[in-house]
């Protein structure tokens, strides 16, 4: 293969580098449990397991377009008012969700509450525009936002569905542990649990999964 030919292999929409962008947020460098971002929205919105999903797709989008825009822009933005335009880019995508929550998503729109007007301040989205768009073109830049969406999201979900299930035996609304008299849990008295309803519990949780992640992630032993 021709040194042009592996140049253009490098550089494809999905190359090595760039699914790196997308996978590395998963795990190594997880925005909640290895840079320890966002965890102020993991402790509020976590208490069930549908507005866990909600808020990360919201973050996704967000980060992900605002980290495309800023990368388009980085060249012909002033530097002196580089912060001011992120945090304009990033109300106007926040502006957006919360408009389309409104229309189409009006309970779970009250459920979040202030939480997604929260987005602006979320360290995540700022981080990543610093750190990663003003210095890279626009696709990376896409790809390196959907990725720590996503990472955010997935201990989003993953808190969320522990609180509703051992908080209130339920996941999106079914019930899954039924403690209803004669059940086989009721029995042996097993009762749901409260503390799970708290802030207190998704930080138990995530404390919990910043643990098994470095026990078995031996590059992360190191990190302060």
């Amino acid at each position: 293969m021709s040194e042009v030919a592996q140049a253009q292999k490098s550089e494809g929409l999905l190359s090595k580098k760039n699914r790196k962008l997308l996978s590395d947020p998963l795990d190594d460098n997880n925005p909640i449990t290895v840079q320890v971002l966002g965890v102020c929205s993991a402790l509020a919105v976590t208490s069930q397991l549908e507005p866990s999903i909600v808020m990360a797709v919201c973050v996704i989008f967000v980060v992900s377009f605002a980290n495309l825009i800023i990368s388009l822009i980085r060249k012909i933005m002033p530097g002196r008012i580089r912060m001011i335009v992120q945090l304009i880019v990033i109300a106007t995508l926040v502006t957006v969700v919360d408009i389309f929550l409104k229309a189409f998503l009006f309970d779970m729109s009250k459920m979040l509450s202030v939480f997604i007007g929260l987005i602006i301040t979320n360290c995540i989205v700022m981080g990543r525009l610093e750190a990663f768009a003003m210095g890279n073109k626009p696709w990376p830049s896409f790809l390196d936002g959907i990725g720590n969406g996503i990472g955010y999201g997935i201990i989003l979900i993953i808190v969320g569905a522990i609180r509703e299930l051992f908080g209130a035996g339920q996941l999106l609304g079914y019930t899954i542990l039924n403690v209803e008299d004669g059940s086989f849990l009721a029995n042996i008295g097993y009762q749901h649990n409260g503390v799970m309803a708290t802030p207190a519990a998704a930080m138990f949780i995530i404390g919990v999964l910043i643990w098994i992640q470095r026990a078995r992630n031996k590059k992360l032993v190191d990190i302060s």
